[in-house]
């Protein structure tokens, strides 16, 4: 899943930004007709988590957008930037074991609370609710991408081996809430909107997630072939 960060050309010819891209899916997910249908039905809630969480995320993050201040700064904002990402508190926030800790607790904490409800009745519950789930998505996706400065770099097995953990996360919890014999959420009074959203997040999240993990693959056997022949170069074969 690795790209390099110039990469706002590919052999002469332009390509879309992945971060224009990430905010493309985020503003569809967040303004216009999707947000305005989640209020009616639960299905479409889920659709707009799944966008927010696995698919706009993912996309931002594979522009690099740490790697781009950095670029874009100069003296002592630049200076503050790298401190911000030097300390302590970030290290903790950023480290792998809380990034996928962070991501499962706001997963599960949001759906089998009050919150949930709350976000459908308030709007500024619904705005917190929105922004907890893509700043979890940041972190967690983070580790995962790997182009932007960290002091924890995970290997490409362990990246894939940290996809293969969070998988069950979305099965889990679509099951569970398949599994429910009443409607959980007042706001959503139907049983079938409720078990289609379970199924969309069952399934539509295990195969985002499958499509990580399988780019994930793709990328640490290219990241082999270029260690090969780095090696091959330097030994002159």
């Amino acid at each position: 899943m690795r790209r390099p960060p110039d990469d706002e050309r590919h052999g002469n010819r332009p390509v879309i930004h992945w971060g224009i891209a990430g905010g493309l899916v985020l503003a569809g997910a967040l303004i216009g007709p999707i947000p305005a249908a989640a209020h009616e039905h639960f299905w479409v809630h889920m659709v707009q988590h799944l966008l927010v969480m696995l698919v706009a995320a993912p996309l931002i993050l594979l522009s690099a957008p740490v790697t781009r201040v950095l670029r874009a700064t100069r003296g002592r904002m630049r200076f503050r930037v790298a401190g911000l990402l030097r300390s302590r508190p970030f290290q903790v926030v950023s480290h792998p074991l809380v990034t996928w800790g962070s991501f499962a607790l706001v997963m599960w904490v949001t759906h089998f609370s009050p919150i949930y409800q709350l976000a459908v009745e308030n709007e500024l519950v619904h705005l917190a609710e929105h922004s907890a789930y893509l700043v979890a998505a940041l972190l967690f996706w983070t580790p995962v991408i790997g182009l932007d400065p960290a002091r924890h770099k995970l290997s490409w097995p362990v990246r894939i081996a940290y996809l293969l953990l969070a998988l069950p996360l979305q099965s889990f919890l679509g099951l569970a809430l398949y599994s429910s014999e009443r409607p959980l959420y007042a706001a959503y009074p139907s049983l079938d909107d409720q078990r289609l959203g379970a199924l969309i997040m069952w399934i539509g999240g295990d195969l985002l997630f499958v499509v990580a993990i399988a780019l994930a693959v793709g990328g640490w056997m290219r990241a082999d072939t270029r260690e090969a022949e780095r090696i091959d170069k330097a030994l002159g074969v």
